[in-house]
């Protein structure tokens, strides 16, 4: 099956829409994660991919759903008072996350084009501010590619592992420059091929949910970075994606591996990605 935009675009949505109301079995870290994995499971590998687990037991039941494949909250030094931007927030794991690094002068938005993520996270938000007593978290329904958010905005934007779902990813980096306060950041984990994946993936329904259909190699996101206006601090490559899902999910990815070429694993086409970039200009000081 070939995808176009709109096909993608529903695609996605419809999947991630069936992982929010817990019918569906294909998500970033693995099939399991999506349909009943335990707390346990999905808490495991968050510790893996970098996040402490005193950030992850304070967080609402159901908030990670074991989606990231980065840490972008740890990449872009949150600082207290900044506003930050989650694109495709999920059920907010990475905005209370975020939330509390940035509290309580500061304030995380997550924009999710899936309503019924939207409505999973805005209930995950009451339970959080009952727990830290935090009022600073705002959730928003709208595509990436054209995010619901005024321009020069935002001090920094993050996202783990959605962009590579976009069927019009320059347009979401222009979206991310535009949002951007001048000096402000986006600190951005992601999907990256390593080489072309084989025609028989690419065409995965499965794949494509999975956030390896829909990568592409580093140096065209660098490309796109750069004409988008912003400029690279900082890009990396490796396999702590990959690491994750095989100690804490075993085999979730093979439906994928057999459609791959004799020989080869997908540690041979695709690594996790962390990527900063900055937009020129300086941070306006809050001093008088």
């Amino acid at each position: 099956m070939n995808f176009n935009q709109h096909e993608i675009r529903e695609t996605v949505r419809q999947g991630y829409a069936e992982i929010a109301k817990g019918t569906g079995g294909e998500c970033c870290s693995s099939a399991s994660c999506c349909c009943g994995s335990s707390n346990a499971s999905v808490d495991a590998y968050a510790e893996i991919l970098g996040y402490a687990p005193e950030e992850i037991q304070i967080l609402p039941e159901g908030a990670n759903m074991g989606l990231s494949c980065g840490n972008p909250t740890v990449l872009a030094t949150l600082q207290p008072g900044e506003v930050v931007l989650d694109l495709g927030s999920g059920g907010g794991f990475d905005v209370f996350i975020a939330a509390r690094r940035v509290a309580p002068t500061g304030r995380a938005i997550g924009v999710d084009m899936t309503p019924e993520m939207i409505a999973k996270a805005r209930h995950n938000a009451e339970t959080f501010r009952e727990r830290t007593g935090l009022n600073n978290v705002e959730f928003r329904l709208g595509e990436i590619e054209h995010l619901p958010v005024a321009d020069n905005s935002v001090d920094v934007v993050i996202s783990n592992c959605v962009i590579n779902l976009s069927p019009e990813k320059p347009q979401v980096w222009r979206e991310i420059a535009r949002v951007l306060k001048p000096g402000g950041r986006a600190a951005i984990s992601d999907i990256a091929l390593l080489r072309p994946l084989p025609e028989s993936v690419v065409k995965m329904t499965e794949a494509l949910i999975g956030c390896v259909a829909g990568a592409v190699e580093l140096s065209d996101t660098t490309q796109m970075i750069q004409e988008a206006g912003l400029v690279i601090e900082h890009v990396a490559a490796g396999s702590t994606f990959l690491d994750a899902v095989e100690t804490t999910y075993g085999t979730a990815l093979s439906n994928i591996e057999q459609n791959l070429p004799s020989g080869t694993s997908l540690r041979d086409f695709i690594a996790s990605a962390e990527i900063l970039a900055k937009k020129p200009g300086k941070t306006s000081c809050c001093c008088l």
